[in-house]
């Protein structure tokens, strides 16, 4: 069977993507958290794991106390990596927050404003440079914590693209995310509801395997439409 083709998607197509959306599930209220420090540390310890994970983790650093930056810094590394154990990849992760911890403490006297209010591609460039923040991490950062427009993308929002059938011109994560800022004006809101949109629809609709019957993307999607062509 031939592969359906793709096409490169318009401006007004991007912003029918997000309305869409928007019309079906409303207004997320993303990021979970009271804070820039919530965001931060919640950023880090999602990979790989599900919030629910993560609130335990919280939970357990606000419990005992370790609830800053200079508390996390001055943690040995296997202590805090105990207490972040329920989001999985704890070594891991206890050593991208000692290492986020000491970029604040070291160039910033753990000021975590002044980090913050770094221009975006300084702010993104300085947490590429901690050790194990890749650039969904460090969007997250800069969109939910900083309050600037960089555009999160992650595994849901590729699938979504692929399965609406649109031309993306390679696979790295600069060229999904271009798609987006090439055609969307430089908002912090609309990049924070955005991407909060495609996350809820791929995990309730566009699964692995996608519940296509109802949903509100149908008429829009590739796949989608050729799902119900076939069956027909």
């Amino acid at each position: 069977m031939t592969a359906p083709s793709t096409t490169t998607p318009s401006t007004e197509e991007v912003q029918t993507l997000y309305d869409r959306l928007f019309t079906a599930y409303g207004p997320q209220r993303w990021w979970p958290g009271d804070g820039p420090f919530d965001v931060i540390v919640g950023a880090i310890l999602t990979q790989n794991t599900n919030w629910t994970n993560v609130e335990k983790a919280l939970e357990t650093l606000r419990r005992t106390g370790v609830w800053s930056f200079a508390a996390i810094h001055g943690t040995q590394r296997d202590e805090l990596a105990e207490l972040i154990r329920s989001s999985g990849y704890f070594n891991q992760k206890a050593r991208k927050l000692h290492g986020f911890a000491a970029l604040l403490e070291n160039e910033f006297h753990g000021e975590l404003d002044q980090l913050l209010g770094l221009p975006m591609d300084e702010l993104r460039a300085r947490l590429l440079g901690i050790w194990g923040i890749g650039e969904e991490t460090a969007d997250d950062i800069v969109l939910y914590a900083s309050g600037k427009p960089s555009f999160v993308i992650d595994t849901y929002t590729r699938r979504i693209v692929d399965r609406l059938g649109w031309r993306v011109d390679g696979d790295a994560y600069g060229d999904y995310q271009s798609l987006f800022v090439e055609r969307l004006r430089p908002d912090t809101a609309l990049f924070n509801e955005y991407h909060a949109l495609l996350d809820h629809h791929a995990a309730e609709v566009c699964r692995p395997t996608p519940k296509c019957d109802g949903c509100c993307l149908l008429e829009i999607c590739l796949t989608g439409r050729n799902t119900h062509h076939e069956s027909s």
